[in-house]
């Protein structure tokens, strides 16, 4: 190890203002710790004190947009292989993974070792999600809500390469807002990913274009086989053939919404059978 980061925050000068930078710089130190802890450790720690086993170092500045290197540290010999099992390209992909979720935005289909990884981690996994989207989330935004910079989490491959793990603007931290409605309303939709451990995915609404989150509001031991077996079956179903020729289901759900309205996920509350 250590794995090798970047914060970027856009502005047109090398300077940004220094309390809402720390802020972001907590912020992102935070999350990537929460991130790198539960993978290695398989639960979600609490609270972080200053010395620990798991650590994000501050490295060099750079110029051009305002640019922050870190590290990711692990000292403990037996979290040091468990990191090495995983490796920084899977790592990586599910820090995105996990950022992304927090603020309910779709990530890119994970690989398989990516997947069995969030699967291992059982209800940890949404744990995790919920504790970035109350406590770090908010801070990374820091600059962004104040001064309309946005922010880029980047990996340094090496010299030439920095691939982008997350994106955040003063869109992206609207989800932040987002609130559970007080009603059900009836959907119509595909199953389009499922975590068999947890019961959170993405569904297709009819007609629509982007995937949507939901979730079932319960730990999924407690979801009858019957509900299972129906949101399983639909993604198999649709899984590698034509969308044309998809099967939607009819679910009662109960939306979550921004404060424009916009739904950013969904409780499912029930289904009717065909």
């Amino acid at each position: 190890m250590p794995i090798n980061l970047d914060v970027v925050i856009d502005t047109e000068d090398y300077e940004v203002d220094m309390k809402a930078g720390l802020e972001t710089l907590q912020g992102v130190s935070e999350a990537t710790l929460s991130i790198a802890e539960t993978l290695v450790t398989g639960k979600v720690s609490l609270r972080h004190r200053g010395v620990s086993s798991v650590r994000t170092i501050l490295k060099k500045t750079f110029k051009g947009s305002y640019g922050q290197i870190f590290t990711v540290e692990i000292s403990d010999e037996k979290l040091q292989r468990e990191y090495k099992k995983i490796g920084n390209q899977t790592f990586v992909e599910l820090m995105s993974y996990f950022m992304k979720e927090a603020l309910y935005v779709e990530s890119v289909e994970l690989s398989e070792k990516a997947q069995r990884i969030v699967e291992g981690l059982g209800d940890s996994a949404e744990d995790l999600i919920k504790k970035l989207r109350v406590s770090s989330m908010e801070d990374i935004h820091k600059v962004s809500t104040k001064f309309n910079h946005d922010v880029k989490i980047r990996y340094r491959k090496n010299l030439d390469e920095k691939v982008v793990i997350a994106s955040f603007n003063k869109s992206t931290v609207l989800a932040l807002q987002a609130r559970e409605s007080d009603s059900n309303i009836d959907i119509t939709a595909s199953i389009t990913r499922l975590n068999i451990n947890t019961g959170n995915g993405r569904l297709l609404l009819k007609g629509a274009d982007e995937t949507v989150a939901f979730g079932f509001g319960i730990e999924y031991k407690e979801v009858r086989l019957e509900a299972k077996k129906k949101f399983s079956e639909n993604l198999d179903h649709n899984n590698g053939i034509d969308s044309s020729n998809w099967k939607n289901l009819k679910i009662i759900a109960r939306p979550i919404k921004l404060r424009d309205g916009k739904i950013v996920k969904y409780i499912i509350k029930g289904f009717y059978n065909d």
